[in-house]
This record gives C-alpha cells, structure tokens and sequence, in this order.
C-alpha cells in the first residue's frame, strides 16, 4: 500500500473514531443504556458512509466489508461509557477533532463517487452525505431535528469542500494533493465556525 494511501485510510478511522465518540457522547446525554450507546456511536461512525455507499450502488457497504469500521465504533462507544466523566471535560477538543472528521469524510466521500463514475451533483452529495448522514441518523433516532438543518455552519462546510473537490479535480489537481486542500478548507471554516459562531440566516417569525 502507498503512503498516501496509508496517510488517507489513517485518516479516514481517525473519522470514525471522532465521529463515534460524538455518538456516544450524544447517546449518554439522553439518557440511553450501554446498548443505545454503541449503537449510536456506530450510526454516526459508519453511517455516512453506509448510506453513500447504499445510494450510488457501492455494495455490500465499505463498513460491512471492511470490519475495522464497526469495530473502532464500537471500542468507542465502550470507552465514552465507562470514562464519560473525563470525555466529558474535552468537548472542545473533541469539537475541533469533529471537524477534521469533517474534513476527511468529505474528500472520501466525494473520493469514491468519481470511483463510481459520477459527476458534479454525485461528487457533491457523496461528500456530503458521508460527512453529515451519522449525525442526522443520530439525531433522528434521539427523536431531534438534525442540528445540521437549524444551526451551525457544518453541512454547508461539506457542501463547499464537495464543490471544491469537483473544481479541483477539473483542474488536473493530483488525488493526494486534492485530498489534503479539500481536508484543510472544510476543516477550516467549520474551525473558523466555530470561532466565531459563524451561522446561516434564519427567517426571523413575528411573536
């Protein structure tokens, strides 16, 4: 296996691992048992990627093939239940972790739709969908509105690296090289988001 590839698989189960953690977190917080924690860190650890997967046809889903997906879940959802009270005491290390996540799941997503043969629409929404889909299965099996569609500038952070992927690539840029931009930008302006509570306009309601 190349470096590259090495550099981008390691990345790729830092994600996952991130992406777990903040499904177990979310998963104590509402109170859930042992059960309802590992499975929440698996929805949002593997289930970007697995509805990807299932949308542009990539089957049996890279989660189910590749068993170290589901496993690196569920080792953090273990860990989250038994030392929450000092995971915990790191939200905003694991707030600024999230958006390298962010960063990764995006380049990967969009990454394996030009595998697939898609185009514009198909690179963007693979991105997106890989980045975001774990946190909007979470928050709908908590019973919430996906956090993405009402606060914080985090889906259209994909959306932007989505597009920016397509350009780049268009423009002859190598896969490595397009891999590290599209991470650093995405990660950047959910960094900068976070900063500075960067926000979409809402339609203020008359009370």
């Amino acid at each position: 296996m190349a470096t590259a590839d090495i550099v981008i698989l390691a990345l790729d189960l830092f994600g996952t691992m991130i992406f777990a953690i903040t499904g177990a977190v979310k998963a104590i917080e509402r109170r859930l048992d042992l059960l309802g924690v590992l499975v929440l860190a698996c929805a949002v650890g593997a289930g970007g990627g697995m509805v990807r997967d299932c949308i542009i046809g990539a089957t049996p889903v890279a989660a189910l093939v590749n068993e170290i997906y589901l496993l690196i879940c569920i080792a953090s959802g273990f860990i989250v239940f038994f030392c929450y009270r000092k995971i915990s005491q790191t939200q905003n290390i694991i707030r600024y972790a999230d958006a390298i996540g962010l960063g990764v799941f995006t380049a990967i997503g969009a990454a394996k739709a030009v595998e697939y043969n898609l185009d514009f629409t198909g690179i963007v929404l693979s991105g997106v969908l890989t980045a975001i889909g774990g946190g909007v299965i979470r928050d709908i099996m908590v019973c919430s509105i996906p956090t993405v569609l009402k606060s914080d500038f985090y889906a259209t952070a994909a959306l932007i690296g989505g597009i920016l992927y397509y350009l780049l690539m268009k423009a002859g840029v190598p896969f490595f090289a397009l891999f590290v931009i599209v991470l650093f930008v995405v990660t950047g302006l959910r960094i900068l988001a976070i900063q500075y509570k960067l926000r979409l306009p809402k339609v203020r309601l008359r009370k």
